[in-house]
C-alpha cells in the first residue's frame, strides 16, 4: 500500500477544519487533495 504524504496529525487538522464550518472544496484546494480523498479519510 502506498504511504500517504500526510501524517495523521495533518489529516486530523484537515478534518477538524471541516467541522469548524470551512467549505470542503476550499479545504481540499488548500491542502492539495481531492474531494474523494477527503471523504475517504473521513
Amino acid at each position: 500500500m502506498k504511504k500517504s504524504k500526510f501524517t495523521e496529525t495533518q489529516i486530523v487538522s484537515i478534518l477538524k477544519q471541516a467541522d469548524a464550518g470551512v467549505p470542503i472544496k476550499d479545504i481540499c484546494r488548500q491542502a492539495g487533495i481531492s474531494v474523494p480523498t477527503y471523504y475517504q479519510w473521513k
